[in-house]
């Protein structure tokens, strides 16, 4: 197994493993993905990794840098990882999850941190086998309901 850059041509594989986790095909979010964390990532501390296994592309990862925001020093955010499926409990998503903390490493970042739903148990039990654990932090979130006022002048 290899873990590299993603490159233009896994892009049908990632958008594939994708939708079969989600059964939601979002090409053109891939699309943007790519042109932000893939090509757009030169330079910057943004990572975009696939595992290759058999040739193929057999999962991915996505990662950051965030410096400063809600008061944290810089911090590693993984923001999406994924395993095609029939490639799960081969070690793909430790590797990859390896990867992108050895480049964390390499930047100065000493801690990493996700945010997943509360029933992904799949990739909580993943990322706490890894070693992650509730952080101090809470998310919090809230519905936005259409503006009244904007449909009320419309009218």
């Amino acid at each position: 197994m290899t873990v590299r850059a993603v490159r233009r041509a896994d892009l049908d594989e990632v958008i594939a493993i994708d939708a079969a986790v989600t059964g939601i095909e979002k090409r053109n979010y891939w699309q943007r993905v790519y042109r932000r964390y893939g090509i757009g990532s030169k330079g910057e501390q943004r990572w975009f990794l696939v595992a290759l296994a058999g040739g193929k592309v057999a999962g991915f990862l996505i990662g950051e840098v965030r410096d400063w925001e809600f008061g944290s020093p810089p911090c590693g955010w993984v923001f999406a990882i994924d395993v095609d499926p029939h490639a799960r409990q081969a070690g793909i998503g430790t590797r990859l999850l390896s990867a992108l903390s050895t480049s964390l490493r390499r930047t100065g970042v000493r801690q990493l941190r996700t945010l997943l739903a509360r029933d992904n148990t799949l990739i909580l039990s993943f990322f706490r086998s890894q070693g992650m654990m509730a952080a101090p932090m809470i998310p919090l979130e809230m519905d936005l309901l259409p503006d009244s006022s904007a449909t009320e002048g419309a009218q």
